[in-house]
């Protein structure tokens, strides 16, 4: 079986993998003259192109400018095409035994409609803070209060043992305005956690209250 027959039914199979968007190609460069090097080509409506048009600049500038060792495969960019599509590309060179450049076979996808999904999505799922983080689900009042807790030592900055009285009092007033101490017997967790008294618990609730 010759290489070109092998690189067809590669190139079927990928396009019946992901349908119509997607455009595969394979371009002869030893026995087409450049500008007619496409041989093999599946939903060409993609780029408006057939059987023996020629390559995109991308491919024709990295064949017409290679080194020594030939283009290298370029995987994952975009591309526009003269209607507004945008493409997600990626390009194959396929070489013959003795090293020289044979083939291109190249994957052109059309994201057109999935960036304007995207665009969709992002306005949808995005609050209105952009930098609020999503909260997490808790199974019980007591993963909640230590969420809490985790919160309010994130929020002055600083491990506990590094707190003075001012960020202690930032960090329970935090805890007291986000109603943690409405779980029960969440002061003396909250006393033990900061290394201070209830009695000094409950005056930095009220300080500046």
């Amino acid at each position: 079986m010759g290489r070109l027959t092998v690189l067809k039914q590669i190139a079927a199979d990928i396009a019946s993998q992901f349908g119509p968007d997607c455009e595969v190609v394979i371009h002869d460069l030893k026995t087409a003259e450049p500008e007619h090097s496409i041989v093999y080509i599946i939903n060409g409506h993609v780029t408006s192109r057939d059987i023996g048009d020629g390559p995109s600049n991308a491919v024709f500038d990295a064949i017409r400018n290679q080194k020594v060792d030939g283009p290298q495969d370029h995987t994952g960019y975009l591309m526009k095409t003269s209607d507004g599509k945008i493409l997600k590309c990626s390009t194959s060179y396929i070489r013959d035994d003795d090293g020289s450049l044979h083939y291109v076979f190249g994957i052109n996808y059309d994201i057109t409609k999935l960036t304007m999904i995207d665009s969709a999505l992002h306005a949808l799922i995005t609050p209105e803070n952009k930098e609020e983080k999503p909260k997490e689900i808790t199974h019980s009042v007591n993963d909640l209060l230590d969420h809490l807790i985790e919160e309010s030592v994130a929020l002055v900055g600083k491990p506990v043992p590094l707190m003075n009285k001012e960020d202690k009092v930032t960090a329970i007033q935090f805890l007291n305005d986000a109603g943690a101490f409405l779980i029960t017997k969440s002061g003396d967790k909250v006393a033990n956690y900061f290394g201070i008294s209830k009695y000094t618990l409950y005056s930095y609730i009220d300080v500046n209250k």
